[in-house]
């Protein structure tokens, strides 16, 4: 399964960069593109495993949890 990497906007626009079959050249890419990035530019670069570019773009517009690190 290849790792796609994606340009995400800030309300979830999700714009496809490339696909790499390693993780590691998929990892330099978006690092890559978040030293280039410009001061105010507020996208973000990510970095997503599916099985197709489908499914990727389904898991980033899901809105994750919360994460809870402790119990109240």
């Amino acid at each position: 399964m290849p790792y796609y990497v994606y340009k995400v906007s800030p309300k979830l626009q999700l714009t496809y960069i490339d696909s790499k079959d390693r993780y590691q050249d998929a990892r330099a890419i978006v690092r890559s593109l978040r030293e280039q990035r410009a001061e105010g530019d507020d996208s973000d670069y990510r970095l997503i495993f599916a099985k197709q570019q489908g499914e990727a773009e389904k898991l980033l517009s899901t809105p994750r949890d919360e994460r809870v690190i402790g119990e109240d």
